[in-house]
Formats: structure tokens, sequence, C-alpha cells
């Protein structure tokens, strides 16, 4: 069987690291990705300067505002962080078509057969980090191993701009000093139980009597054994990633809303990403759901199947928007007042291939190709379609004329 040679590549501080390169004023200082620090909502990416104040992702705005409120606090451009992530992915598939994105920013490379092209694995490595930097302009974390756990768990150990090298044979003396919690399949609640064993060491756990891990913690005590003692050798990098099932947007609302205007000009800029990501992936769907989060706590949805699946932002938009009135509509007849704090839009039952309809629907495609264009280029704000908003406008005008 041949030796795996597998790097694992990782964007530092990715949303941060995009918002400061294109912004040059923000470079060396706190960037807090996710909104304002007042609004509900959460951290999504926090730069390495805001870090060293206690942020980091998915704490509440409100608590990183107090911990850092001398911080830049940026909603997020959507579109610069797909348009960053497909430049680097497009230098992963130059090094091998076994490719396996984890995330916008990370992925798996399966380098086995192509390293020798690039000088060896090592080289291939150091290689793609400079071809970021370069040709990117983002910072790269790279570990390399002869498997995917610990090519990832490298990866993660000397951020940021870390190379991490895990020595063939050597995986379990790697593992072995590291801290529980950095175990693929150790939460808090197994860590915890772990640690009421008197483990506190990845080297401890791959040490441990195997019937007592079953005994405590079933079959996935053996699972978790295996990988502290290096071995994953099961889990190869698939290349062809699966297709999504849904793609959907949602937006938290600063303060909850019954305000119908600000409720659909929110459903449009949702739509529009859907679509947008549908179109990335040649893909269309076949059913749009619309989810609302009422105060208290109540999540409620509506969804309709299409007869013709579709990827046009203003057909998902129509269609959400209708949703919502049908939803606003039941809740005035049952005398409900229910405001509004989320509202998301998800397209499923996604099928392949481009819909090709006789001149509206190519004329339409290449409109919504050109949007996108843009889009990518100079951010979401870019453009606008002034019918929807004049509609909503109108709309707005409406709903405050005295009755």
């Amino acid at each position: 069987m041949t030796e795996r040679s597998i790097l694992h590549c990782d964007l530092d501080a990715f949303y941060a690291s995009v918002e400061q390169r294109d912004h040059p004023e923000y470079r060396g200082k706190p960037v807090i990705v996710g909104g304002g620090p007042n609004e509900r909502g959460v951290v999504s990416a926090a730069s390495y300067e805001a870090r060293t104040f206690g942020v980091h992702s998915a704490m509440p705005l409100v608590q990183a505002g107090k911990l850092c409120p001398q911080g830049i606090f940026v909603p997020g451009n959507a579109a610069a962080y797909e348009a960053a992530s497909d430049a680097v992915m497009a230098l992963f598939a130059v090094r091998t078509p076994l490719v396996e994105p984890i995330s916008l920013d990370e992925a798996f490379l399966d380098v086995t057969g192509t390293a020798h092209l690039f000088g060896g694995p090592e080289h291939c490595g150091r290689d793609l980090k400079r071809a970021v930097l370069e040709q990117v302009g983002l910072v790269l974390s790279v570990g390399l191993a002869s498997n995917k756990l610990c090519a990832k768990v490298a990866s993660d150990l000397r951020k940021p701009d870390g190379f991490v090298i895990v020595p063939r044979g050597g995986e379990a003396a790697f593992l072995a000093p590291l801290q529980l919690k950095r175990l693929w399949g150790v939460g808090p609640k197994t860590q915890r139980l772990l640690e009421d064993l008197g483990m506190r060491t990845i080297g401890d756990l791959a040490g441990a009597d195997p019937a007592l891990l079953e005994a405590r913690l079933g079959e996935h005590g053996s699972t978790i054994q295996q990988r502290a003692r290096g071995i994953d050798e099961d889990r190869e990098v698939q290349g062809e990633p699966a297709v999504p099932k849904s793609i959907g947007h949602a937006h938290t609302f600063d303060r909850d809303t019954l305000d119908r205007a600000q409720l659909e000009n929110t459903l449009l800029r949702l739509s529009e990403g859907v679509g947008r990501r549908l179109r990335k992936h040649t893909l269309r769907g076949h059913t749009i759901t619309l989810q609302l989060r009422v105060a208290p706590f109540e999540t409620r949805t509506r969804q309709r199947t299409l007869a013709e699946p579709t990827d046009g932002d203003l057909r998902i938009y129509e269609t959400a928007r209708s949703l919502l009135r049908e939803a606003l509509a039941a809740d005035r007849d049952a005398g409900r007042v229910s405001p509004v704090r989320l509202v998301g839009v998800t397209a499923s039952g996604l099928v392949g291939g481009e819909q090709l309809d006789l001149f509206t629907g190519a004329r339409v495609s290449r409109l919504n190709a050109a949007m996108d264009a843009v889009r990518s280029r100079f951010g979401d704000d870019a453009l606008d379609r002034a019918s929807a908003r004049e509609a909503t406008s109108r709309r707005r005008l409406s709903d405050r004329r005295p009755r």
C-alpha cells in the first residue's frame, strides 16, 4: 500500500484577514466580523489582534464589544470571502485533483501521487503557502502527515503562519503530549469523563485500559483510543465533494421587528445570496422555505415547491415574500402580534444543470451572471435591483398612510 502524504491547509482568521487585506487601514488592528457591538448576533471571525482581548468566534457581539471597545466591527462581505476561497481552492487544485474542502477556509489535500512534481510533500506545502500569500494576499497554515487526523491537528498547532510536519511513524509520539480536546471525538463532555478517570493528555488516553474505556464510553471509547494512537487509516481525502442538500441564508435583526418593508428588504438580500450560491454550484432548487424566529424563541417555517426548479434571485425572493405575507396574514387573522428576530431563506430539492428556457431565461441568466461578477469584485452592496427596492419603498409609504 502506498504511504500517503496528506496536507491540511487552513487560512488564518479567514474573514478578518480578508477584511484586513481589502482595507489597509484595518491592518494591525483588532477586526471583528459579524455585526456591530450592540447587535444580537455572534462573532463570525476575529483577527489575531482582537483575540488578544479575549474575543473569539461564536462569542456574542455585545460581549466582544465590552472586551474590545476599540475593535473595528464589520458586518462581513460574503461575496469577497467566497471569491477569496475560490482563488485559494484553485491553487490547491493545481497541486492535486484530490482536494476535499471542509469549509470556505480549509481543505485536505492528498498529494501522494503528485508531490514529486513539486519537489516532494514538504516543498509542495511550503510552495502553497507562498502562492496563497503572493497571489491571494492571505496567510495559510499547513499540517503535513500520513493521515487526515494528524494533518488537521498539526495545522492548528502553530498558528498563524504555521507549518508543522508529523514524521511518518511518529504519529502517536506527536499526539501524546497534546491536550485531550485537540483530538477528534473528544468534546467537553467526553473530556470531563476522561479527566475524571485521571487522563490529561492524548498519550494518557492512548495508554488507557481498553476495557475501562469501553465500559464508560462504549464503542466510542475504542474509536478515540485508536485516534489517540495516531491511527486513522480508513478516512481518505474525498476529491468529489457531495452535492449539498440545501442552500440557505439567514439574518438576525438587532431589534425584533414587525416592519414588513424591512422584512421584505432583508428577504431580497438573502434571496440574492441563495441564488448566487446556487449558480456557483450549477444547482437549482425545487423547494423554497421561509424561516421566521419570533419572540420569545419560537421558530416557524413555511415552504412552497415550485413547478420548475430555479436559481433565479427574483423567483426565490418572490416565493419567499409570498410565504412571508401568508405568515403575517395568518398572525393577523389569529389576533397575534409576533415580532420577528430572525428571517431565513433556503432552497432545497436541489438538482444539477442550468435553466435553458428560451429568450427570457437566457436573458435572466446573463443578467444574474453579470451581477454575480460585479458583486464578487466589489461586494454585496455594489448593485441593487431598483424594481424590488421601489416596491418595498412603496409598501413602506402605503403602510404609513392614515386609514
